[in-house]
């Protein structure tokens, strides 16, 4: 290989992604709006994620990038001494006063990265996180993560929208309007096996995995628009950003998208989402 070859080649070579600027970005995202709106009405996946891996009274379980503490709430009902994590406090506030609601107390909340959790390893029996991990821009170190403080013998459960769904297909349509920066892995891809089988097989002893639905139940097609444009950080951000015609076009790429999936006939809307449901047994 020549000089001139081996210079092209190097120019070829896409550039890294910046790694600390994607996730100062999608900290940015997620601290803005009131995700806790949203999240709220997913608690059903946090409970069927905790009967999946067969939780038991006693047991201590993570939750990380826990949200307003969907699966958090759900372990603590099945009396597992649970800690929530998430490096939004204003989160984290938001699942402490849920928490409070139903005097579950021993719940500890705890602000923290996905990327770089402050526990010892082995620490837990479960592992758990809904719709939460896979927004982390080091998807695999996020991974080696969750297996260096679950023990040995102890569970993985994970809730993560896939590529073809619903809110797959809702990525897609903000990422035409915003792209991502070039190289970034997408969150979706923590939704398909092969990427799970990638991260996850080498520490596991069994990894096992369900294509769910989660129901989206709106007043109208518009009604999911407005409360995901003033709520939803990743879709207020990408408003925010387009100036008025851009904005237009994202809003009839969104009902578009609705319209094509909705099976709604009243004018409401009503919108099945695919996600996997993934249980790891740690080696």
């Amino acid at each position: 290989m020549n000089a001139s070859t081996a210079t092209l080649g190097k120019k070829d070579q896409p550039a890294p992604v910046d790694l600390k600027a994607l996730k100062a970005r999608q900290h940015g995202a997620w601290s803005s709006g009131d995700y806790a709106v949203v999240g709220t009405t997913l608690q059903i996946v946090g409970e069927e994620l905790c009967e999946a891996l067969d939780l038991r009274s006693g047991q201590k379980v993570l939750d990380v990038a826990a949200g307003n503490g969907n699966a958090t709430l759900a372990a603590a009902r099945r009396w597992c001494e649970v800690v929530s994590t998430d490096y939004v406090p204003e989160l984290l506030a938001r699942g402490r006063k849920r928490a409070e609601a139903e005097g579950l107390s021993s719940i500890k909340f705890e602000v923290a990265d996905a990327e770089e959790l402050s526990f010892a390893d082995a620490t837990f029996d479960a592992v758990v996180s809904t719709f939460g991990v896979m927004f982390t821009p080091n998807q695999d170190k996020a991974a080696a993560e969750l297996l260096r403080v679950c023990r040995s013998g102890g569970k993985i459960g994970l809730a993560n929208w896939t590529p073809d769904g619903f809110i797959g297909q809702l990525f897609k349509v903000i990422g035409k309007h915003l792209p991502p920066p070039a190289g970034a892995k997408s969150p979706a891809l923590w939704g398909t096996g092969p990427r799970i089988a990638e991260m996850f097989s080498k520490s596991a002893v069994s990894i096992t995995s369900e294509l769910c639905d989660f129901t989206f139940r709106y007043r109208s097609p518009t009604h999911f628009l407005d409360v995901f444009k003033t709520y939803y950080g990743p879709m207020l951000k990408a408003f925010a950003a387009l100036d008025e015609e851009g904005q237009q076009a994202l809003r009839n790429d969104v009902l578009g998208l609705i319209g094509r999936m909705n099976r709604a006939v009243d004018g409401t809307m009503v919108v099945a989402s695919e996600y996997l449901e993934i249980v790891i047994v740690k080696r």
